[in-house]
């Protein structure tokens, strides 16, 4: 009995047989769910990527953003919203007063 020759999809016939990739021998990765959640990739501008030489420089630099982020919501919060805070419209009609 002779073999039945596998016939090729035609418009994988221009990929090298190297690349063609048989899906029925594919198996999930046995790792994904330790790496879900651990990392994040971003595309950062040709300009900002030129100002961080490498990817501890940019973690380092987010890191004291949000340190001085947490720090100021800190000190709003334990502001008096008994007393209002004067804008500097209400400043310059006071100082306007005075002379």
């Amino acid at each position: 009995m002779r073999k039945r020759r596998r016939t090729v999809p035609k418009d994988s016939e221009d990929l090298r047989p190297e690349y063609r990739f048989d899906y029925s021998k594919a198996r999930p990765n046995p790792y994904a769910a330790r790496l879900k959640g651990k990392a994040v990739a971003v595309v950062l501008d040709a300009e900002v990527a030129a100002a961080f030489p490498t990817s501890e420089s940019v973690n380092a630099a987010l890191r004291a953003v949000i340190v001085e982020r947490r720090s100021k919501r800190k000190l709003a919060a334990r502001r008096s919203n008994n007393r209002m805070q004067r804008t500097s419209g209400a400043a310059r009609k006071r100082s306007a007063v005075r002379r």
